[in-house]
């Protein structure tokens, strides 16, 4: 294991949700003079993803990460996932917290996981103020995404526990291409973050419910009208700041969705693809201060 995985790990704790549990991260470095931040990760990874982030962000303000039942360190069923579980999940944290406002830090399934939040405030409201958003790099147009071949493969698989081994696979090997081949030739994956990125997704075992955690797909072309609309129309503040050559939520996404809400700030990372707060942490993260400060 990395030493920085080995961190994060310790770093974090665990609170109950549903028959299970969910790992938390919660950083606050400095006096908080600023909204706290709820930071959502994407698919098939974790809340590690920000852990070269989190550290600046936290320096004026509370910042709380966890990953999602089926990812990271928390809970695993082998049950059918979706979208309302993970904001289930995210409400959970945020009742946890006992946050009373806070801003979305949302990536690529984040993103669709803000939506539904940002729908619920909508209907019924939440247990906090949503007082900001930052969202980056993720497939809020669905019919824009270029899935990549694993991707296409766990979508056509059946909806149940998939043993790549058993099908002629690498397990890891394919986990690793797979998430190489998202980042960009300026910024290239190091060994440490895949390394990384592998023993949090198969943390329990979890690589064998790839083809579950997937299903997010699914509930998007079913319910992108729900999830997009409440992101293009919510009264809070949102900025958007996209890594230009991504090659699954491509630019066009972002483009689209300043032109559907207009005065939207976008900040485009040029040399960056589909992993901001690992290829660009430092430009991130000023960008998000710019946001939210």
């Amino acid at each position: 294991m990395s030493r920085q995985a080995e961190a994060w790990e310790q770093r974090g704790h665990r609170i109950p949700f549903g028959d299970g549990e969910l790992f938390v991260v919660d950083v606050e470095l400095g006096d908080a003079v600023h909204d706290p931040v709820l930071i959502l990760h994407g698919f098939p990874t974790s809340s590690f993803d920000w852990h070269l982030v989190v550290e600046d962000l936290a320096q004026d303000r509370r910042v709380v990460l966890f990953d999602f039942p089926g990812f990271g360190l928390s809970w695993k069923p082998d049950r059918r996932y979706s979208i309302e579980l993970y904001a289930d999940a995210a409400e959970a944290v945020a009742e946890q917290c006992g946050f009373e406002s806070a801003t979305l830090v949302t990536h690529d399934m984040g993103d669709t996981v803000g939506g539904e939040l940002l729908a619920r405030d909508m209907e019924r409201g939440l247990g906090f103020v949503v007082t900001g958003r930052v969202l980056t790099n993720g497939s809020v147009y669905i019919e824009l995404a270029q899935l990549t071949p694993g991707q296409e493969m766990l979508l056509a698989a059946d909806d149940a526990v998939l043993d790549l081994a058993g099908i002629g696979l690498d397990p890891e090997e394919a986990f690793r291409a797979g998430l190489a081949a998202t980042f960009s030739e300026a910024h290239p994956a190091g060994d440490d973050e895949l390394d990384a990125a592998w023993r949090f997704a198969s943390h329990a075992d979890g690589h064998m419910l790839l083809a579950r955690t997937i299903r997010y797909i699914e509930d998007r072309r079913a319910n992108e009208s729900r999830y997009t609309g409440a992101i293009e129309t919510h009264l809070s503040p949102l900025g958007v700041v996209w890594g230009r050559l991504d090659p699954v939520a491509v630019y066009d996404m972002a483009t689209r969705l300043v032109e559907r809400r207009p005065a939207t700030p976008l900040v485009t990372l040029g040399d960056v693809a589909h992993w901001p707060m690992l290829e660009a942490p430092d430009e991130l993260s000023s960008v998000i201060r710019g946001f939210l400060d």
